[in-house]
């Protein structure tokens, strides 16, 4: 079920056996000449969406805008400050709280917000050891669906080294899976990008012109995000269940 899409009886009358709920959480920022803008808001969503055809399970929302200044050198990119972040996600956290919900499943698509979203959480459990709040019934799960056992043995097997850390093979593949309809062709030059670290937006753009990172985006397909997708759905299903259950 989709908390966008239900009615707030509906969700009381969830909330009567169930207390937990997965957050979609990604970014908004450039991925690669022929990646979508939304590509790691959208591959989480899916899979969310793909595990409540799966098991009973709320979805929230999904929060599409994360920490991506570094990507600010490309048009189209949206970023929120680390501080930002931080406070969006702990008003959504006790916002859910409040209502009922005590295991709260943040499934992300976007290794920059990773930081982030520990810090936050650290600082929502401090909240209850210092006597803020008492929140000691409450647990948060961070889950990164790119670092799936299966998806990341699934990556090498259909991408080897092109699969690079930005603008991935694998990334592009599932949003192109989501949206089929919006499948982009672009020529890579090099084939295959650059590896380095990054810094600011301007060190980022003067780095990796294209926006890639180490990756061959040109070889993602809409085959290969269903066979990624059915994975991780699997792997998210056991993940998620293990999580409101223990």
């Amino acid at each position: 079920m989709r908390l966008q899409t239900a009615t707030w009886p509906e969700i009381e009358t969830y909330l009567e056996h169930s207390r937990g709920i997965i957050v979609p959480i990604g970014s908004t920022e450039q991925h690669g000449p022929n990646g979508m803008i939304g590509t790691d808001a959208i591959c989480p969503e899916t899979i969310a969406f793909g595990v409540a055809e799966s098991t009973e399970v709320l979805i929230a929302p999904t929060l599409s805008f994360g920490q991506a200044q570094h990507h600010l050198g490309f048009p189209g990119t949206i970023a929120l400050r680390p501080s930002t972040l931080m406070a969006v996600l702990i008003d959504v956290v006790h916002s859910l709280y409040r209502q009922g919900f005590r295991h709260i499943y943040f499934l992300n698509g976007h290794g920059g917000n990773v930081a982030t979203i520990n810090a936050t959480f650290q600082e929502i459990y401090a909240q209850s050891t210092f006597g803020d709040a008492d929140l000691s019934d409450l647990h948060l799960m961070l889950r990164n669906w790119y670092m799936a056992e299966s998806v990341g043995k699934l990556s090498k097997q259909l991408f080897g080294d092109a699969e690079g850390s930005h603008a991935t093979p694998s990334e592009v593949s599932l949003s192109f899976y989501a949206y089929p309809d919006e499948v982009k062709t672009a020529t890579m030059s090099p084939q295959l990008a650059p590896n380095g670290t990054i810094r600011d937006a301007n060190d980022y753009r003067a780095q990796f012109p294209d926006g890639r990172i180490g990756s061959n985006p040109a070889l993602a397909t809409v085959e290969a995000g269903e066979r990624l997708f059915k994975a991780c759905v699997a792997e998210v299903v056991e993940d998620y269940r293990g999580f409101v259950l223990g």
